[in-house]
């Protein structure tokens, strides 16, 4: 691929691509070992270190108070999970992401998960971090914003990308990755994905480790995605079940390769 090439949008659109730029990115991830911080649902703490780790990247969990600035000026990337939104995670989120902004070159990316799939009584509340700083000034915007829902359609994840750094990425049936000009809708994975806790926020880690060594921001979140709906489906090849998948997803993203991802990549753009 030439260097004119490499720098139009459109020319990531074709599925041959995109493989070689999920392959690239993985790789990237396992020869830099980025730090990723995360701030997650506390049934997914385990889980989303365990996939880090199997994707070549370095999990850090802490959310006590004393800890966490030093903790999250130090890391590459860091994710912000609305799954259990105690008061001590509140905090937490508050230290990080005044933290996040002390960054000597450049912005640290971030990733919001907003886990649309919760009880409708709490959205309002757990929306609150996504229009700012907990207590505090406006947040600056975020690399990218992760949701969950049970269908996704391109245009109404478009009308969620507010600002020139955001973008919107929405998992469920299929996969929409947009910044407001690009979109890519992936149509990889498997059923047993749904069914094993923690599956979502992992994959927003995953998203973080893709976004600290790639710049292009889309292209580290659409990489992200295929990365997790191909070891998805290769995982499910010999699982019995949603036990065995979810050690199966984790062997098959540490040993996913290339060949395998331009066999299997479905992605329109």
């Amino acid at each position: 691929m030439g260097q004119d090439e490499e720098r139009r949008p459109e020319a990531c659109a074709h599925r041959p691509n995109l493989a070689d730029i999920t392959a690239d990115v993985l790789a990237r991830i396992r020869s830099r070992a980025p730090r990723v911080h995360c701030i997650t649902n506390s049934v997914a703490q385990a889980y989303t270190a365990n996939m880090l780790l199997a994707a070549g990247a370095i999990p850090s969990m802490t959310i006590a108070r004393e800890e966490i600035a030093a903790f999250v000026s130090g890391a590459d990337a860091l994710l912000v999970n609305l799954g259990t939104f105690d008061a001590e995670r509140r905090t937490a989120i508050d230290l990080a992401l005044g933290a996040k902004g002390r960054r000597r070159k450049g912005q640290r990316p971030w990733v919001l998960d907003r886990f649309y799939r919760t009880l409708a009584g709490a959205r309002a509340f757990r929306a609150r971090p996504a229009q700012g700083r907990p207590g505090g000034g406006a947040a600056q915007p975020a690399r990218i914003c992760g949701a969950r829902r049970q269908r996704c359609r391109g245009r109404g994840a478009g009308a969620l990308c507010q600002g020139p750094n955001t973008i919107v990425a929405l998992t469920g049936d299929t996969d929409v990755v947009t910044d407001g000009r690009r979109t890519a809708t992936i149509a990889n994975g498997h059923a047993l994905m749904s069914l094993v806790t923690a599956m979502g926020c992992a994959g927003s880690a995953l998203l973080c480790a893709a976004l600290a060594v790639e710049a292009d921001a889309w292209r580290a979140a659409v990489a992200a995605l295929v990365a997790l709906g191909v070891a998805g489906e290769v995982a499910a090849l010999s699982a019995r079940g949603p036990g065995s998948f979810a050690d199966a997803i984790i062997d098959a993203l540490h040993n996913l390769d290339r060949a395998t991802l331009r066999a299997r990549t479905r992605v329109s753009a």
